[in-house]
């Protein structure tokens, strides 16, 4: 039979039955949906269609490009797990990448930069040791050498240091080396899987859904 996708064989509104006065077109016709897998062993087929036009369906991806919204960059980065969907548990079972599909993608390319944008560290934890003095005086030897800057790019430093903030939930995600990122494209018709990195009251909610996921799987396993 194959996938159609016209409205022939659908009822009325009204909830009566339609003749079917006429066949199948080509123009109707639709197919298997991709189901784009979280895999490091990329695979992209390309597709010919109407017009002579060519789309792009992925099955396995790992990487896409990621921007971040409020600094306005983006990095190509790694995705690392698929942790939330809206629409179905199963695609974050199955690790299947959608659009919007929240995934978790690799921060290590935005803490570069930000820490040569910014001159400021972030996401790293400070080893608290019993002799305070030797952890001091051997940790601060190293990172002045490696920072030897010049007046001008401490000033330059310093002014975009003023009145910047890093939003708390985003430096707590930092620290664990994993940042929320919503996917915007769509892999199964373009073949990547670019997207955006959650801020604000975006974040807020999905952290919470995601909160509230992790507590009914707890309860249900009890």
């Amino acid at each position: 039979m194959g996938i159609s996708r016209d409205s022939v064989h659908k009822r009325r509104a009204t909830g009566g039955k339609k003749k079917a006065w006429r066949k199948k077109r080509k123009y109707e016709l639709g197919r298997q949906p991709a189901m784009t897998k979280l895999s490091s062993n990329k695979t992209v087929r390309r597709i010919r269609v109407r017009g002579g036009n060519f789309k792009f369906r992925a099955l396995r991806l790992d990487t896409g490009n990621y921007s971040w919204g409020s600094e306005a960059i983006t990095r190509k980065t790694r995705i690392l797990d698929v942790v939330y969907n809206a629409s179905n548990n199963e695609l974050v079972r199955t690790q299947t990448l959608v659009k919007s599909a929240i995934v978790q993608i690799d921060a290590a390319p935005f803490r570069q930069w930000y820490t040569q944008h910014y001159g400021v560290d972030i996401g790293r934890k400070k080893k608290v040791t019993s002799g305070k003095k030797e952890g001091e005086e051997g940790e601060s030897v190293p990172g002045e050498e490696e920072k030897k800057q010049s007046n001008h790019v401490q000033r330059k430093l310093t002014k975009r240091q003023e009145g910047h903030k890093l939003d708390s939930h985003l430096e707590d995600q930092f620290a664990s080396g994993r940042l929320l990122a919503s996917i915007s494209s769509r892999p199964g018709q373009c073949g990547r899987a670019d997207g955006y990195i959650l801020e604000g009251k975006e974040l807020e909610f999905y952290q919470k859904k995601i909160q509230r996921k992790k507590g009914k799987g707890a309860g249900a396993g009890l």
